[in-house]
Formats: C-alpha cells, structure tokens, sequence
C-alpha cells in the first residue's frame, strides 16, 4: 500500500515520536509499505509521522543517490568507503554528532518545491534496531549521515525549515501557505490539513 504523505502544516509533522514496539508481522508489513511509499515519490529518505504513524521509525536510502551522481560528486558528498545505503532504523538515537559541519541543499516530500542550505554534521554516531530487529551501532558520514539527520529529525518532530533564519523563512511563506492549502501539485499523493 502507497500511503499519502502529510504536507507541511499538518500537526503530525510538529509531535515528537514514541518508541515503536509492535509485532513483528506488523512491523513488517509497515515497513514495506514505507518503502514504496517513498519509491513512488522519488524520495531517499521517509519518516513514519510522515504517514501519520508516531513511531520511531524511519528508512534512507543513499544508496540510489550514490548510483545516480558521476565520481566527482561521489567524492565531494560520500566518504571514500561508502557507497550508500538502504536501511531501515527502528528506535534511533544519534549517539555523537561530529563538530564539523557542511553546508547542502536539502528538501522534504512533506515540503515539495522548496530546498534549502542547511548546516548538517559531516559524521554521526547512530544507535537503532535495523528491519529485523537486530541492535546496531554504526557510525555513518556524507550524505548518508546527512540524509538520517533529516529523518531522525522528523521523529522528534523538527522539520529542515525549522533550520533556518526568521528572515529566509518569512521569504518563504506565501509558498509554505500553498502547500498548507493545498495548493500544489505533487506526483505522489499527499495529505493536507
């Protein structure tokens, strides 16, 4: 099942997650429909409160956008090792945050149309169950590292925008109040409050 996927200034976007603790089936079954959910959208990174679910869980996949891009821009956004991924992350906490920061664009699918700068840690240290259930402790770096910040930040209720300077914001809003109301078209379905 494609589930449509809550636009900016629906409320579920703002609320910090609970833990995910359900069945295993259920779990499952909850995580495929995340990935083709974010497949139909073109999306490398998706969060269950994006679909209305208030649990920890998110996926990223870098690894698309590794397979995409030509060498040299492999080496600007991935660390020489990694090559992406496709993970599934139950219950994340980032556990260290490097202090050096970069600068990239970044959107949203619940923010269509609209990319901005934001400063991201260049390397994290993330604490999560992957789709099996199985405790993990990996540290991750580049886009990838940039890609889980982003949907980790959804699980405690923090939108990119969130990042930005009051002023860039403002400048921004007649086309944050089109996707408020709707009116927007998407090739993927959304929900709007």
């Amino acid at each position: 099942m494609i589930h449509p996927i809550l636009a900016y200034g629906h409320p579920a976007l703002t609320k910090e997650c609970s833990s995910l603790e359900m069945d295993f089936s259920k779990t499952q079954q909850l995580i495929d429909e995340m990935w083709k959910t974010m497949q139909n959208a073109n999306g490398c990174g998706l969060a269950a409160p994006q679909i209305g679910v208030n649990k920890k869980l998110f996926i990223v996949d870098s690894k698309t956008t590794f397979d995409l891009l030509d060498e040299d821009n492999r080496r600007i956004l991935f660390h020489k090792e990694d090559t992406g991924i496709k993970e599934t992350f139950i219950n994340a906490e980032i556990i260290d945050y490097d202090i050096d920061l970069w600068e990239d664009d970044e959107g949203c699918l619940s923010i269509p149309g609209i990319w901005q700068n934001i400063k991201r840690s260049w390397s994290i240290r993330v604490e999560y169950q992957n789709r099996n259930l199985e405790p993990k402790v990996k540290d991750f770096s580049g886009a990838t590292a940039r890609m889980i910040q982003h949907e980790f930040d959804h699980t405690k209720g923090i939108l990119f925008l969130d990042y930005l300077k009051p002023l860039t914001k403002r400048l921004l809003e007649s086309k944050l109040k089109k996707i408020r109301k709707g009116k927007i078209h998407t090739r993927y379905p959304m929900k709007f409050m």
